[in-house]
C-alpha cells in the first residue's frame, strides 16, 4: 500500500456538499489543473482501493473511473482536502491526455505553470534513452555515455557565463536553455531526476 492511500476521510464534510465532494485534479509532476469531477463516498472508497482516480457521474449516475474506457487513467499519487473539507485536491500521474477532446487539461488554453514545460521535456529524453541514435540528437548523446554528455553540459556552463559577461541577453537565454537541456540528459543518463535536484535546493533552504 503507498502513502497517498493513508488518505484519511473521516473528517470529510459531506453533508455540507449533499453527498458530492468537488475534486480538483493536477498533474503530479507540472502541476498543471487537468480537470475537476464530483466523489462521493463510494467513488472516494474505490479511487482510494484501486489507485486511479474514480468520479461520481452525475450524467451517467454510476461510478466512473476515469479512463475505464479511453485507458486514459489518472493514477493517484497524493490526495488532501482543503480547510473546511468540503473540496478535495488530487495529485495524479495522468496516462495520456485527460480530456475527451485529447487535450492534456479539460482548461485548455489557461496559462500553464511557468515550468511545466521542464517535466514535459525531461520524459521526452528519457523517452529516448532506448532509441537508435540515427532518430535523434538525445538519443546519440545517449550513446556516447556519460564522458560526452557531461563534457557538453561543461562546454555550454562555460557559453552561458561567456553570454552573461557579454551581457547579451538573448544569447544568455540561448545557452541557458542548452544548458539545461544538456543537464537533463546528464540526470537522466545517470538515473536521476530534475526533482532530485530541486527536493535538494529545498532541503538547503529548510536547513537555514
Amino acid at each position: 500500500m503507498t502513502e497517498q492511500l493513508q488518505f484519511d476521510a473521516s473528517q470529510l464534510d459531506w453533508q455540507k456538499v449533499d453527498g458530492l465532494m468537488p475534486a480538483i485534479v493536477q498533474d503530479v509532476v507540472t502541476g498543471e489543473v487537468l480537470m475537476q469531477g464530483f466523489l462521493n463516498q463510494e467513488a472516494l472508497t474505490e479511487t482510494l482501493k484501486s489507485g486511479h482516480v474514480t468520479f461520481f457521474s452525475r450524467t451517467k449516475g454510476r461510478l466512473w473511473t476515469k479512463g475505464e474506457s479511453s485507458g486514459h487513467f489518472l493514477n493517484l499519487k497524493a490526495i488532501s482536502t482543503d480547510c473546511d473539507r468540503d473540496c478535495l485536491l488530487i495529485a495524479a500521474e495522468p496516462v495520456g491526455p485527460t480530456c475527451h477532446k485529447g487535450t492534456v487539461s479539460c482548461f485548455d488554453g489557461h496559462p500553464r505553470p511557468p515550468l511545466a514545460f521542464l517535466a514535459e521535456l525531461e520524459q521526452l529524453l528519457a523517452a529516448r534513452k532506448g532509441a537508435d541514435p540515427e532518430t535523434s540528437y538525445t538519443a546519440r548523446l545517449y550513446a556516447k555515455g556519460t564522458k560526452r554528455i557531461a563534457q557538453k553540459v561543461g562546454e555550454e556552463g562555460v557559453e552561458v557565463a561567456l553570454a552573461a559577461m557579454a551581457k547579451d541577453r538573448e544569447e544568455l537565454i540561448n545557452e541557458s536553455a542548452d544548458l539545461l537541456y544538456h543537464l537533463t540528459v546528464l540526470l537522466q543518463n545517470e538515473g536521476l531526476q530534475l526533482a532530485d535536484v530541486v527536493n535538494r535546493l529545498a532541503e538547503r533552504h529548510q536547513t537555514k
